[in-house]
């Protein structure tokens, strides 16, 4: 029966030498403040350790939030912050009760007028205007003050024609000023568009929380939007939206990795890299146009030389090879500084079609290329160099924001067609590329498309609308592939080295029918050995002929490119 005790009862012997070591010793006194537990992983962090890391977990990432005057000291360089519309005042326009004391007692506890910070200040000595919200005042709501706020400095940018940077961090609307509240959705969005209107650059930084009103507003306006790893984005509240609709979201949904994947989101970028990525964007938008061509080595404008031996079918073996170099390998030995952008802004992006902007001998520029994988993994990912729709207005939404900042745009050719899938088709695949033949065809800015693979059918043309259309020599460029051709007219694909003997598919007979400006030798006969020469060729061509294009007006640009496809064709009287 006293078993149960016994279990529980603990005997210590102590002799009377050891009685002082077994008393209890004192605990350990642990100032307030010197450690934080991570939100996300449960870890618990030294302080000053978390302080050093720009406020992220050392063991897994989770970005803290960051209150808004420890943003500016990270990102704008010391001595060059000044803040600009301080003192204005929150109201309380419905008499809502209760609402004149919160704000009051938030202010004390934050040290902040209110859930935004605006200035001017400098990145790295590019100046910029900046607004920074912080989610400490009343969860970043935004109330009346948030968006005159804003809306002022969008109108500082405008008035000293500088870019501006938006921080977001936000709960949505202040529900305490009603329909003020909402309608400032409206007048910042409104500002933004006159901001573009004046071809100035805005910013957008999601950080954690952007939700509610922000994001259907300004938080997804920018130009180019960066996020910070794991943030919380979204409209509508994840709750709210499983009890709508009675299901279970995604642990993913709403973050921003869930946006990059779904087209909304640029770029995602680690806080302590955050600096120098604004920096990098800042500098190319506010770059101007150096090319010269004083600047080229003649050596290798004149380009090497090389025989063209192979029939039509030996090339396409060629350039289908997993050694052909592909368009990144192009891109990081042409271009300095280049930043890859991501989305259509509507569904997705496609990681088949690479863009971004980047500098030519220091003259910003546009480029937008067709990628195919180097291993059966990559070309998965890449899927086989097949573009969707989202890939074509990934490519669209970038030409046109490459013509308000007036950026000579380069494409790097290389598909055998555009995917026809059944999703491909749902989503409007034709009309994906049929809006780029148009737009491209009116784009006011230079356009150089080179097909340095395959050029197949639709798929390829949807990027080759250009004032020049440059061919490697080995590569091709086809209404549709051989094996295509052979199905359509032979019912037997079987046949397609046949048909690329017939099919006029090659640089040299492109060139020939005037389809095509020019041919770029591949030195040695062979672009995968021959890679950094070829790149410097291609490089020398380039600043060439943008030298020329670049001295054309606006008007006669767009004449000599409707005149270039207006008078391709053969036919009787």
């Amino acid at each position: 029966m006293f078993q149960g005790l016994f279990k529980k009862t603990k005997y210590i012997t102590v002799s009377s030498q050891n009685l002082e070591e077994v008393k209890e010793e004192p605990k350990p006194i642990i100032p307030d403040g010197m450690w934080v537990k991570c939100k996300k992983c449960g870890q618990i962090i030294y302080t000053k350790d978390l302080k050093e890391n720009y406020r992220v977990c050392g063991f897994c990432k989770c970005h803290f939030r960051l209150p808004a005057y420890q943003r500016i000291r990270d990102i704008i360089d010391e001595g060059t912050w000044i803040e600009i519309n301080k003192d204005i005042n929150t109201l309380n326009p419905l008499d809502f009760q209760g609402y004149e004391e919160k704000v009051d007692e938030v202010i004390k506890s934050t040290n902040l007028k209110e859930a935004v910070i605006t200035g001017t200040g400098s990145i790295k000595g590019e100046k910029t205007v900046i607004c920074v919200m912080d989610s400490r005042f009343l969860m970043g709501s935004m109330g009346s003050v948030v968006g005159e706020k804003i809306t002022r400095a969008i109108e500082k940018a405008m008035e000293e024609r500088l870019p501006i940077i938006i921080f977001t961090a936000s709960g949505g609307a202040r529900m305490q000023e009603g329909m003020y509240s909402l309608m400032q959705m409206a007048k910042v969005s409104a500002a933004l568009g006159k901001l573009k209107e004046k071809g100035l650059l805005y910013i957008s930084v999601l950080t954690d929380p952007t939700t509610g009103g922000v994001t259907a507003s300004f938080a997804m306006l920018g130009d180019i939007i960066l996020a910070e790893p794991g943030a919380l984005i979204g409209f509508a509240g994840k709750r709210v939206i499983e009890q709508t609709i009675k299901e279970k979201l995604p642990d993913e949904f709403q973050t921003a990795e869930f946006l990059l994947k779904h087209g909304f989101v640029d770029k995602i970028v680690e806080r302590k890299d955050l600096k120098n990525t604004l920096y990098n964007i800042l500098k190319i938008h506010s770059g101007k146009n150096h090319l010269n061509e004083n600047t080229i080595d003649i050596n290798i404008y004149k380009e090497e030389k090389s025989e063209d031996r192979l029939n039509p079918w030996q090339k396409i073996s060629m350039i289908r090879s997993s050694s052909r170099p592909n368009a990144l390998d192009y891109i990081e030995r042409i271009f300095t500084s280049f930043i890859e952008l991501h989305g259509d802004r509507y569904f997705g992006d496609d990681e088949c079609i690479v863009g971004g902007i980047g500098l030519l001998e220091g003259t910003p520029v546009t480029i937008i290329a067709q990628q195919k994988g180097k291993d059966l993994k990559d070309n998965i990912r890449r899927n086989f160099g097949m573009p969707s729709p989202e890939g074509y207005r990934k490519a669209l939404r970038l030409m046109k924001e490459a013509e308000r900042f007036n950026r000579p745009v380069i494409c790097f050719v290389d598909t055998p067609g555009a995917y026809c899938g059944v999703g491909a088709e749902e989503r409007g695949q034709g009309e994906a590329i049929a809006r780029n033949l148009i737009e491209m065809a009116g784009l006011k800015v230079p356009v150089i498309s080179i097909v340095i693979g395959e050029g197949g059918s639709g798929g390829a043309l949807a990027l080759t609308v250009a004032d020049k259309i440059w061919m490697l020599q080995n590569s091709i460029y086809s209404i549709l592939s051989p094996e295509g051709f052979a199905s359509i007219l032979w019912k037997d694909a079987k046949r397609a080295e046949e048909a690329s003997s017939i099919m006029k598919i090659t640089a040299q007979d492109l060139l020939q029918f005037g389809i095509i400006d020019k041919v770029i030798n591949e030195p040695k006969g062979d672009a995968s050995k021959s890679l950094d020469l070829l790149a410097e060729i291609i490089k020398a061509n380039l600043i060439k002929e943008f030298c020329i294009l670049n001295q054309l007006s606006i008007d006669n640009l767009l004449d000599n490119r409707y005149n270039k496809y207006r008078n391709i064709g053969l036919y009787g009287k």
